[in-house]
């Protein structure tokens, strides 16, 4: 649930993937559907990126970052993210499927949460370029020094420019 009243917002920072079905199409209802959440305002889109599948099969992924503020606590802002997964046809047949759409807690504000259900910051975060390289567009400074030569093996490559998003 949301805090009280008068609550300062928080920022976070979302990550979205997709590779079947259309996926920019589904990341950009994604977006607008970030932006109408209760209490949050959708303040930043990074660029958009295609890259390699990570542990996984199936085509090339679309993924981009959103930074969002929001007074929404983590686990209601996961829970919102997975109805809107949901509502876009998400299923998980097995753990890395091919997905109609996936949104990540990646970050939120300064919060350390370990739990049966989140983790916050996300755990792979330093392991994925394509979490990486757009968190580097909207948050530079919420990279991990040495993260992005790490990923650097890894294929992605950007398709199109902050902005892209007509949500």
């Amino acid at each position: 649930m949301s805090q009280g009243p008068g609550a300062a917002a928080e920022p976070a920072w979302i990550g979205l993937g997709a590779n079947l079905g259309d996926p920019q199409a589904a990341l950009r209802s994604a977006l607008a559907a970030l932006a109408r959440l209760p209490v949050t305002s959708l303040d930043k889109v990074s660029a958009l990126y295609r890259s390699a599948p990570v542990d996984a099969g199936g085509p090339d992924y679309f993924n981009a970052v959103a930074q969002l503020s929001t007074t929404l606590e983590p686990l209601a802002l996961l829970h919102a993210l997975q109805r809107i997964e949901n509502d876009a046809g998400r299923e998980r047949p097995y753990r890395n499927a091919p997905r109609t759409l996936d949104l990540d807690l990646l970050l939120h504000g300064e919060r350390r949460i370990a739990t049966p259900e989140l983790t916050v910051p996300h755990p792979r975060l330093h392991e994925r370029a394509f979490v990486l390289l757009p968190l580097a567009d909207v948050a530079p400074q919420r990279v991990p020094p040495g993260a992005l030569q790490a990923v650097a093996g890894q294929r992605i490559e950007r398709v199109a420019q902050d902005g892209w998003a007509a949500y």
